[in-house]
């Protein structure tokens, strides 16, 4: 008979067995002797983030590790920074564990909406504060370079080592002002610096930058680094589209009131090797392609920078794509699934987050202010569904080669691999709402017979086009309650395509990726 004990591994083996082990490498031979000294540097500094997050997500992270004698519930906990599964919705998987706050460890936890509302607190919808309560139990907020400290001192101090290594003067510029930035939380400045770097080949993003792990306003930024080494190669090869933007923008599938703000023009395109997760990049699935900065004012004077992680891209398209498409995708469309078109989409989706507009047309301040929670799903639809608009359109100008079919057919295993990532990924709700949609719309049929589906891809071009202008419309209008409405009706998962991700799962796909990275596997630990 198998004992509870029994059945708790066997579950942790399941769960484990989602994630794919793979070494994060890079190609170090084209960098300098100080470039190479940086890295460990930056890889520091990033471990500084890594126990930010985890105080962010759930507190005092080892005091939940101590607890834990099993290895395998320790290695699911790290993958996770905390007992919820975030491929499950955040279900606990460790036993009395209960709910995940919806706020994480950014409010308190008996803290209301209503009660955050009426608090006259000037900064307690900034980015970079907690909300705590005094002795007497009133709401207050503590900022982050306040919260941690002793953390943010250290971390500064490598930055500027980091900087003084620094060969290339725009590198030397930002790591200085990143450093200020943690210490003061004002992140404008280096923001702006970071906008101007144009021939660095080292770079790292750090700091508290995305709100995704804030379900309960969509408020507060979360700390993670990236520590990346720029391909030159490829990035030559990118550079060309951004200056298409301004075109696109003119030409999206919505009135013009919800696409009168114009991209800026100083926007670039990258391709990076990472080396180097931490924090809440690093958490359940894997970033890898990057928008930043988040900050409109910087996004609508310099524009943003999409950083596309090439290695870890690879990875997930090898180990993940390929098996989807041969489970669920119909036979004779799986020629159009290739590593080219994987990249395209996913590059476009972050040059897509430049379309459409930063602030309501209404006077409700910014999109993402007046969505709240469910801002960052939306975005996130939004520069799905406008990352292959923006790619049909390119490829009618002949600026992108290649079958139209690859693009659309990969987009459609795109889904169903990111729809894997579950509600607790805003990545995962944009692609339960877009499967739903085009479900609806007609853009693909299922077999019956074989369980496979098939590209329509005239009906598919169709829904692309309306749904971006649902979205679009959505955000310009601010409307909290029409978002929550399309979130409820949109983003779940049916029998059927529950049916169809199961198959993934006894076919022993994994979900994602987990990285086994650092100096020592970038071979610098003797430097």
């Amino acid at each position: 008979m198998q004992t509870t004990q029994d059945s708790t591994a066997t579950d942790l083996a399941a769960k484990l067995s989602k994630y794919e082990s793979v070494k994060l490498t890079a190609d170090l031979a084209g960098l300098s002797a100080k470039e190479k000294q940086m890295i460990p540097l930056l890889i520091q500094a990033g471990e500084i983030m890594d126990q930010l997050f985890w105080f962010e997500a759930y507190g005092k992270g080892d005091s939940l590790l101590n607890v834990l004698p099993d290895k395998q519930a320790q290695t699911y906990v790290k993958i996770n920074y905390g007992p919820w599964d975030r491929l499950e919705n955040n279900e606990p998987f460790i036993a009395g564990v209960g709910p995940k706050p919806e706020g994480a460890n950014f409010y308190p936890v008996d803290m209301t909406k209503e009660e955050f509302e009426q608090a006259s607190l000037a900064d307690k919808k900034s980015e970079y504060t907690f909300l705590r309560r005094d002795q007497a139990g009133k709401l207050i907020t503590i900022p982050y370079h306040e919260q941690f400290k002793e953390q943010i001192t250290k971390a500064a101090d490598l930055l500027q080592q980091a900087a003084q290594l620094a060969e290339e003067s725009g590198l030397k510029k930002y790591l200085t002002l990143r450093a200020e930035a943690l210490l003061t939380d004002k992140y404008q400045p280096s923001d702006m610096a970071w906008m101007d770097m144009k021939n660095n080949t080292i770079d790292v993003v750090i700091g508290p930058i995305e709100t995704y792990e804030d379900r309960l306003f969509g408020y507060k930024a979360a700390h993670e680094a990236y520590v990346l080494i720029k391909d030159q190669a490829w990035s030559k090869r990118l550079a060309k589209y951004a200056s298409f933007l301004p075109e696109l923008q003119k030409g999206i599938p919505v009135k013009d009131a919800y696409k009168k703000e114009m991209p800026g023009a100083d926007a670039d395109l990258n391709a990076y090797d990472v080396v180097y997760y931490a924090g809440d990049c690093n958490a359940g699935s894997k970033t890898i392609a990057i928008n930043l900065p988040n900050d409109e004012e910087v996004q609508l004077k310099k524009g943003t920078r999409r950083l596309q992680l090439k290695n870890a891209m690879q990875a997930k398209f090898d180990k993940i794509m390929v098996p989807i498409a041969a489970t669920l995708i119909a036979e004779d469309q799986r020629k159009f699934i290739n590593f080219d078109a994987f990249f395209a989409n996913t590059m476009f989706h972050e040059v897509a987050h430049g379309l459409g507009i930063k602030n309501t047309i209404n006077g409700k301040g910014t999109v993402r202010d007046a969505l709240k929670e469910h801002a960052s799903a939306l975005e996130e639809g939004k520069a799905d569904i406008l990352g292959l608009y923006m790619i049909t359109q390119l490829h009618q100008k002949g600026e992108i080669s290649g079958d139209l079919k690859d693009y659309y057919t990969t987009f459609m295993a795109g889904i169903f691999r990111s729809i894997r990532f579950g509600a607790a990924s805003a990545h995962g709700t944009a692609n339960m709402i877009r499967f739903s949609f085009f479900k609806e719309k007609g853009a693909f049929e299922r077999d019956a017979t074989t369980g496979r589906y098939r590209v329509n891809f005239d009906k598919m071009q169709q829904a692309m086009n309306e749904l971006s202008e649902q979205i679009l419309t959505l955000q310009g209008d601010g409307d909290y309650a029409g978002v929550a409405r399309l979130v409820e009706s949109r983003g779940k998962i049916d029998a059927q395509l529950q049916a169809d991700l199961d198959r993934l799962q006894e076919a022993k796909i994994p979900v994602d990726v987990v990285f086994e990275q650092g100096v020592q596997v970038l071979g610098l630990n003797n430097l």
